[in-house]
């Protein structure tokens, strides 16, 4: 990445270099030059970004790091501040938001089927080009969101990945309208997806290790709420998976009812144990797994989230803090979602 010129104007942005334990604080901040929007992109003024545990396995080596140096970032919220030839899609000062799913080709079989989430050249957003741990991020205009009035800067960047990853994965799951829908782990995701169900009528139970995020998922209205490996008191119709945890499969199986689905909504997940067919399987129970998302999903919960409507349990911390965001992160202690604010925002 080019650095700063002399006379021209720079920018902070948190670059990760080489992969590490995030107690060794491996992002860097760093000065940059301005980025310049190409033809059909928009450049965003940051003003406030969500830290996604996607950001963490970055981090630490759970996923390969394409790019480097590269700045993270996926849950964007921040103002129009230039276009790029044949940019037309947003006015100067929108305000928009940007997810993970950057760019797709836009001509294979799953781009032409409304499956563009599995498009085999898709470009993520902190991961193949640079993100929102930044004071500016550039993006395709086409993959931008129009943000709803309702939320303020820091309530709407958990919907941006997070949000949009659940509302996903609750569609995966195939919880009836007024269903019993089970979820493990209790992060950013599941405390969004947790307001969604509840809106459509449906009855949620939650186990999680932590007590806090016990409470918070009896505040937004679960019906239950135990220890991550405790038994639910009922069969579920559906139940996603949050947690990275693989081990928690089997046991989320033994709880769905008789041909229920089981959501995997994480980007990774540790090792998977052999599975029982009488005993996980059989009675038609399903296991599906979630791989991005689609801008009509996007859409569709930010439409719904504004309706509803939902509201985040932001922890707001400065950019310059992101190390320590994703610290905070990986110990649990975020009751709902952390939100780097550049002070840019309203």
């Amino acid at each position: 990445m080019e650095g700063p010129r002399r006379g021209f104007p720079t920018v902070r942005a948190l670059a990760l270099a080489a992969q590490a334990a995030i107690e060794k604080e491996p992002l860097r901040l760093e000065e940059r030059p301005v980025p310049e929007p190409g033809p059909g992109e928009i450049l965003v003024r940051v003003a406030a970004c969500g830290v996604c545990r996607t950001d963490l396995h970055l981090v630490e080596g759970d996923l390969p790091l394409v790019r480097s140096p590269v700045v993270l970032g996926h849950q964007i919220v921040g103002t129009v501040e230039r276009t790029g030839p044949g940019a037309a899609r947003f006015e100067a000062s929108a305000r928009v938001g940007i997810g993970w799913l950057r760019r797709t080709c836009g001509a294979c079989a799953c781009c032409a089927s409304g499956r563009e989430n599995l498009c085999e050249r898709a470009e993520f957003t902190g991961y193949h080009a640079d993100g929102g741990f930044a004071d500016y991020v550039v993006v395709p205009a086409a993959f931008a969101y129009r943000i709803p009035a309702a939320f303020s800067d820091a309530d709407a960047a958990p919907l941006l990945c997070g949000g949009i990853i659940g509302y996903r994965a609750l569609k995966r799951a195939d919880v009836p309208p007024g269903g019993r829908l089970g979820i493990y782990g209790f992060g950013s995701s599941a405390h969004v997806t947790l307001q969604v169900a509840r809106a459509r009528g449906c009855e949620v139970f939650v186990c999680t290790r932590r007590a806090s995020h016990r409470e918070l998922a009896h505040r937004l209205g679960a019906t239950w709420a135990g220890g991550l490996r405790e038994p639910m008191p009922a069969k579920t119709d559906g139940a996603i998976i949050f947690a990275p945890l693989g081990d928690v499969v089997p046991l989320a199986l033994r709880n769905l009812a008789r041909g229920g689905t089981l959501a995997l909504a994480g980007i990774y997940m540790t090792p998977v144990p052999a599975l029982e067919y009488d005993r996980d399987l059989f009675y038609e129970r399903s296991i599906r797994s979630v791989t991005a998302n689609t801008r009509a999903d996007g859409e569709e919960l930010l439409a719904e989230a504004a309706r509803i409507p939902i509201r985040s349990a932001a922890a707001t911390l400065p950019l310059e803090e992101a190390n320590r965001a994703l610290q905070l992160l990986k110990r649990g202690e975020f009751a709902g979602s952390g939100v780097l604010l550049t002070g840019a925002g309203s």
